[in-house]
């Protein structure tokens, strides 16, 4: 997917990011730490070249090899890029109910995991609430 929005416009690395998000609606935004390194790997590939531009950043630009690889793959280029938007569909259809209390959820468990480390019992513990919400959540 990189590779192709590659191919589109050579791009930064954080116009990739927002790309997809644009793509998804702001439903999803892929982290940095998945985008980069698969951009890292892209280029070892030598699918794309990375310049340096006037402020520092990485622009990336697709070589022949990659466009050759988008082509010898369009197949599977064209069920990705299906893909995201079905996800799309998908998550624009979630009760905001729902999405709310899996944040919230996100983040208080977050918050607790970057306090000190957890006792044995704690992570038992956690692990029996997520166990007994998933069975409940399985019965509606």
């Amino acid at each position: 997917m990189l590779l192709t929005y590659i191919s589109e416009k050579p791009s930064h690395g954080y116009e990739l990011i927002k790309a997809i998000e644009d793509k998804l609606d702001g439903t999803y935004s892929p982290s940095p730490g998945v985008v980069y390194p698969i951009l890292t790997w892209i280029e070892e590939l030598g699918y794309a070249t990375i310049a340096a531009t006037e402020d520092g950043r990485k622009l990336y630009t697709i070589t022949p090899a990659g466009l050759e690889f988008l082509t010898q793959n369009a197949d599977a280029v064209a069920d990705a890029m299906g893909r995201l938007e079905r996800g799309k569909a998908r998550m624009t259809d979630r009760p905001p109910q729902i999405v709310r209390a899996i944040e919230n959820f996100k983040t208080a468990l977050h918050l607790r995991l970057n306090r000190e480390p957890l006792t044995l019992a704690e992570i038992e513990a956690i692990a029996d609430i997520l166990d007994e919400a998933a069975k409940k959540v399985e019965r509606i």
